[in-house]
């Protein structure tokens, strides 16, 4: 586990689209044409997952046609590095989400 700060977004990507917009965190409908003009075009969309490697930046970014992607979005400018839960594992135990839950 390590908390990690993320640089901000590439030029003319999605978020840095969004964050220029507007900062107020929001709730994008794809299909509306004020997103959809924004949007008309393939642009970079960050994708952060497990493994994250802040070095190779603009490797984090999947070329997207946003409306054909998804019906909406929601967007959060900025946010805070969640604290892990403090719960011990029994070892004798199978775990309650083991193979599949949360």
């Amino acid at each position: 586990m390590q908390k990690m700060t993320v640089p901000p977004a590439i030029k003319n990507s999605i978020e840095y689209v969004l964050h220029q917009d507007s900062k107020d965190n929001r709730l994008i409908l794809l299909d509306d044409e004020y997103w959809q003009q924004h949007f008309s075009d393939y642009m970079g969309h960050r994708a952060i997952g497990v493994i994250y490697h802040p070095e190779y930046e603009k490797g984090n970014y999947v070329p997207t046609l946003l409306p054909l992607r998804y019906d909406a979005l929601i967007y959060i400018d900025q946010s805070n590095a969640l604290h892990p839960l403090h719960v011990t594992a029994d070892p004798g135990k199978v775990p309650e989400s083991y193979p599949f839950g949360l």
